[in-house]
């Protein structure tokens, strides 16, 4: 039970959405994940993890046009309390980085 626990808790660190967003290439995310594509057209460095999350709930899908389904929302609600803590800890970083050089751009 022990392992169980563990490999849950190492796959939903492995991805985290803070992880994604804290150091974006060319200051520019590509946001387009299971066929899922955002409405979302920047999101704000602070916190980003969250912000990027609340971007995924607030996505179309290409193909039927309607929101998540259920088993993306567990994935998305699962990533946001791990969001939280990660994007609080990289807090000092992203207020800079928000300062120097602005939103993250989505694509």
């Amino acid at each position: 039970m022990a392992r169980l626990i563990l490999s849950i808790l190492i796959i939903s660190c492995s991805a985290c959405s803070t992880v994604k967003t804290v150091s974006p290439s060319n200051g520019h995310i590509y946001m387009s994940t299971w066929g899922y594509k955002s409405n979302c057209k920047k999101i704000p460095r602070v916190y980003s993890g969250i912000s990027y999350d609340f971007c995924l709930l607030n996505s179309k899908s290409r193909s039927n046009n309607s929101g998540f389904d259920g088993y993306a929302s567990i994935y998305v609600f699962t990533d946001f309390a791990w969001s939280i803590m990660a994007d609080t800890v990289v807090l000092p970083y992203t207020i800079y980085t928000q300062v120097s050089e602005g939103n993250i751009k989505l694509k």
